[in-house]
């Protein structure tokens, strides 16, 4: 399955979050690619569609490694595993996690001109284009559970199966049309995969 563009690729997720219209959903996009994905998929279940904003904490000199991440509201989200391994601390992490959080309230106030829809006990519908790793996708639904959501489905239009796989059981329902065993990048199922300028994701959001 190949998608024209991202507008098409929320049309057929819409398609098959269906069911979800009387759940009173909450929809929120990955910015920036994932909020073309998502504004069809809101729009389609007639529900407020808002973007998760995260920022993963990579490893030093090794930026790729996510060794936790941070979202709005204070919210962290720290992966023991790794720090043990790695053999750092939280606590030895701030400057950068720091300064991420910067990063996160900088972008809550350029891309949203009204207040963030409220999440606790509500269904949360997490849609990006597409997951490779997904690193990002993993901080964002854990993110979202602390943020008080009471159900969340992870929506996409494309994903290998074993990031799927590994993925998956952080959601209470994953929706994904195209899982590839030949996958080599997100834009490889896409006609037009062009980059989503924050003028765009703006006008979504409004």
């Amino acid at each position: 399955m190949r998608f024209r563009d991202r507008a098409d690729a929320g049309r057929v997720l819409a398609a098959r979050l269906a069911h979800l219209r009387a759940a009173d959903p909450v929809v929120v996009g990955l910015p920036r690619g994932g909020v073309p994905v998502a504004a069809e998929v809101a729009a389609a279940l007639g529900a407020p569609l808002d973007v998760v904003l995260v920022r993963k904490i990579g490893a030093p000199d090794r930026e790729e490694l996510a060794v936790g991440a941070v979202g709005e509201d204070g919210v962290t989200v720290r992966n023991e595993a790794v720090l043990r391994e790695l053999g750092l601390s939280w606590e030895g992490l701030a400057e950068r996690v720091a300064r991420e959080r910067d990063v996160i309230r900088e972008r809550a106030v350029s891309l949203r001109s009204r207040p963030r829809p409220a999440l606790r006990g509500r269904t949360v519908i997490l849609v990006d284009d597409g997951i490779a790793t997904g690193a990002t996708v993993v901080a964002a639904l854990r993110v979202l559970r602390d943020l008080g959501a009471a159900r969340v489905v992870l929506a996409v239009p494309v994903a290998p199966p074993d990031s799927l796989a590994a993925i998956a059981p952080l959601a209470d329902e994953v929706v994904c049309p195209a899982t590839p065993r030949r996958f080599a990048a997100v834009g490889q199922w896409y006609d037009d995969f062009t980059q989503v300028p924050d003028d765009q994701v703006r006008k979504l959001l409004e």
